[in-house]
């Protein structure tokens, strides 16, 4: 009795997980995720067996590989704190030279993992999709291996937000603030670094400056493998998922700079990821409708932008039509071009061409920059492979703001703030050229050249206010330094007080002691030609005002114009209009038949009407 109580016992646990794996199987396939691609991406989500059997196993401080052929069970092996620097490392290719790896799994089928979890406080249920890519080569950071990860949180037997992560944090959101079909969300995968998003037009907010699309490649739940991940041998591998520094130096300047491979689902993020899925998922930036309308107005920047360009340009070709039915365009149609000899308008058009030139030049050179010389920095030097000054930030009009720290190589981007400065310059000097066709007199040219000067020195202006500013913002007390040593916020404060230019050395707490950091920042060239050519602009526009003259005689006079006319002009003008209206006045005609009359007759040669 005993024993067949005890079959039955076994029986009913085994109906029961077979139950529990069912439902979870079942939840995960409602809602699995749709997954959308930019279109320039390389990599898909594989199953990780493929890429193990392409690595060496290592120890970060050892040469020598621990294994050269692991497999998913061995890993499984290095399961505790004592393998954290132990990593995998791709032999078909490296950080460098990432394509051969991109290339191999391109074509591979595509997997996603799922895991049920259950919170005991809340009584909710939590579905994970875990997803795993060769390598990651976004905006902010590259190393091989990739591991990103989507939450659904289920409530009372519904759907109530979710959670996506994004690098080292990520943005959850209510369940109607994401877009899916049906109960199946979609899931838009950054370009390189594969962190998920809530939009296809989201990422530019930020350092990452992440470029997300939906017009690449879509995976669909019939599209990819389900698998659940809790069934998985290399789950429990605590290692690094790619290529590690060489030792231990190198291993945390790695770690800083996001070049480290990264750890697996149930360690990333110091495991809060896996153990409190809930409670990571509440301490993210909650998603808001208004930055939503703010990301697609940044995301969609440019187009809009080029559409008010060619309306603007449109109502201005339309008002020269007009100009030109009225009073004509001139013999030169552009008026910058009235250039004949030694007089002001001449010399106030050939300063405009000057400074135009001068400002075209600028567009395409450095506008600001803050540059470090961390070489005499010790053994931080370690992760500076070449000397001189690097930039720490550099502002140009074509890629706008970009922040650099130091890395093996050389500097690494860690974001940029992309404003097309240049775009803007350039679009005005154009509207520049067009509004000028057909002008007839040289005060009105010489307003749109000031206007114009002022305005393409405005976004250097605002650079500088900006530098100005930004130490007055940063309490003291929030960046702590060695004792002894130079704190940031006295870097900043000095950049800040001389915003135009200057060179400084700081000193900064390394391994116990304080070196020295040579620092220079300023102006670059491209502000400075933008800042001189916007002046002289400003300079001929002033000339061609005092000039005040014409450019050419007009089809009709325009206001004040008459002024500058001669009494010969004058007469040649009016008189022939007042011969007109004087003869039409004295013409007779007959009020029967309207024949002309000779002035002297009594009666109509044609009807005979008594006049």
């Amino acid at each position: 009795m005993i024993k067949k109580f005890s079959i039955f016992c076994v029986v009913l646990s085994f109906l029961l997980l077979f139950s529990i794996s069912c439902n979870a199987q079942i939840y995960a396939s409602d809602y699995a995720p749709i997954y959308y691609f930019e279109g320039e991406e390389s990599c898909y989500p594989i199953n990780p067996a493929y890429y193990i059997e392409d690595c060496y196993l290592y120890e970060v401080g050892n040469i020598i590989p621990i294994s050269t052929n692991p497999t998913s069970y061995e890993l499984a092996n290095y399961s505790s704190e004592q393998y954290q620097y132990y990593f995998l490392d791709n032999q078909l290719g490296t950080i460098e030279k990432p394509s051969p790896i991109i290339d191999i799994y391109k074509n591979i089928p595509n997997t996603v993992y799922y895991r049920e979890y259950t919170d005991s406080g809340t009584g909710t249920i939590v579905i994970q999709y875990w997803t795993f890519f060769a390598f990651n080569f976004g905006e902010l950071n590259q190393h091989e291996g990739d591991w990103e990860m989507v939450q659904i949180v289920i409530k009372d037997g519904a759907p109530s937000w979710v959670a996506y992560s994004q690098h080292h944090s990520g943005q959850k959101a209510s369940w109607t603030q994401v877009d899916r079909e049906g109960n199946h969300i979609k899931v838009y995968v950054a370009r390189g670094s594969h962190a998920n998003y809530l939009r296809s037009f989201s990422g530019k907010l930020g350092v990452a400056n992440d470029i997300v699309g939906a017009n690449g490649k879509i995976l669909k739940p019939a599209s990819y493998t389900l698998e659940p991940i809790d069934d998985q041998p290399w789950l429990n591998y605590f290692g690094r998922w790619g290529v590690c520094g060489s030792d231990s130096l190198e291993f945390s300047s790695f770690e800083a700079l996001g070049k480290n491979g990264p750890s697996g689902p149930m360690y990333r993020e110091n495991g809060e990821m896996w153990n409190n899925p809930v409670s990571w998922g509440q301490n993210l930036p909650q998603a808001n409708d208004m930055m939503f309308t703010l990301e697609w107005f940044i995301y969609n920047f440019v187009l809009i932008f080029f559409l008010i360009t060619a309306l603007s340009i449109g109502i201005m070709l339309f008002f020269i039509y007009k100009r030109h039915k009225k009073y004509g365009l001139g013999p030169r149609i552009v008026s910058i071009f009235y250039i004949d000899g030694a007089n002001l308008k001449s010399i106030g058009n050939i300063l405009c061409i000057i400074g135009i030139v001068i400002v075209i030049a600028g567009l395409f050179l450095p506008w600001y920059h803050i540059s470090y010389d961390i070489s005499k920095v010790g053994k931080l030097s370690a992760i500076e492979t070449s000397g001189g000054m690097q930039y720490l930030m550099k502002i140009d009009g074509m890629k706008g703001a970009q922040i650099s720290v130091p890395g093996q190589g050389g500097p690494t981007p860690i974001g940029n703030l992309t404003i097309p400065f240049s775009l803007f310059i350039g679009i005005g000097i154009i509207f520049l050229i067009i509004s000028s066709i057909g002008i007839s007199h040289s005060k009105k040219l010489g307003v749109k050249y000031i206007w114009r000067g002022i305005r393409i020195m405005i976004p250097i202006i605002l650079i500088l206010i900006v530098i100005i500013a930004i130490g007055s913002f940063i309490p003291v007390e929030s960046i702590p330094s060695e004792e002894g040593a130079s704190s940031a916020f006295d870097i900043l404060k000095s950049i800040s007080g001389a915003p135009f230019g200057g060179e400084k050395i700081f000193y900064i707490g390394s391994h116990g002691s304080n070196v020295p950091l040579p620092m220079s920042w300023g102006l670059g060239l491209g502000a400075q030609l933008i800042l001189f050519g916007g002046v002289i602009m400003i300079a001929a526009g002033i000339t061609e005002f005092i000039a005040n003259t014409q450019f050419f005689q007009s089809k009709e006079l325009l206001e004040g114009s008459s002024k500058k006319l001669n009494k010969k002009d004058k007469a040649s003008k009016i008189e022939p209009v007042t011969s007109q209206k004087k003869s039409k006045q004295n013409d007779k005609f007959c009020t029967q038949c309207g024949e002309k009359l000779n002035e002297k007759a009594t009666f109509c040669t044609k009807c005979g009407k008594k006049i």
